[in-house]
């Protein structure tokens, strides 16, 4: 399976109109090559670097959806509602809030599991998607951006 972005490459510096320094759109994403027995797709989103690169000592979550159709191609931008079920983020919001990193270049790492059932779950955590993903997950393709404020260092 393969995820990719038209606003950023792999490795690539995360535009600021997909944070919160800009308009803070969640940037659009494809993908393909998901497996056939796959009933739903999950993505994460999050940041491994927080609260400082140097020194991280928290992965903080920006974006968790559940139940994505597999038959589908991806997610456009700026989707306020994708389909399937939006869950919590680390704000505690059912929403994409992207990169606003208080120091340092962060990256953040877009995660895309292909699984063998639907998960159901209604404003769930990443945690508990983890858990509730745990022994069904058939594929796993990741993206991962960066994105540092301007001056910062």
């Amino acid at each position: 399976m393969l995820l990719t972005s038209t606003a950023f490459r792999e490795g690539g510096a995360i535009p600021s109109q997909y944070t919160q320094d800009g308009v803070d759109l969640s940037p659009p994403l494809a993908w393909r090559d998901v497996p056939a027995g796959a009933r739903s797709l999950a993505l994460i989103v999050d940041d491994p670097d927080a609260p400082d690169p140097a020194q991280p000592v928290m992965t903080w979550v920006h974006w968790v959806v559940t139940d994505l159709p597999p038959d589908g191609d991806g997610l456009p931008e700026g989707v306020d509602r994708p389909p399937g079920h939006v869950g919590l983020n680390d704000w505690n919001q059912a929403a994409w809030m992207g990169p606003s990193p208080p120091r340092g270049r962060h990256r953040y790492v877009f995660k895309l599991y292909a699984l063998d059932r639907t998960l159901e779950l209604d404003h769930a955590t990443k945690r508990d998607v983890e858990h509730a993903m745990r022994g069904h997950v058939l594929a796993e393709a990741r993206l991962t951006g960066t994105y540092e404020r301007h001056g910062q260092r």
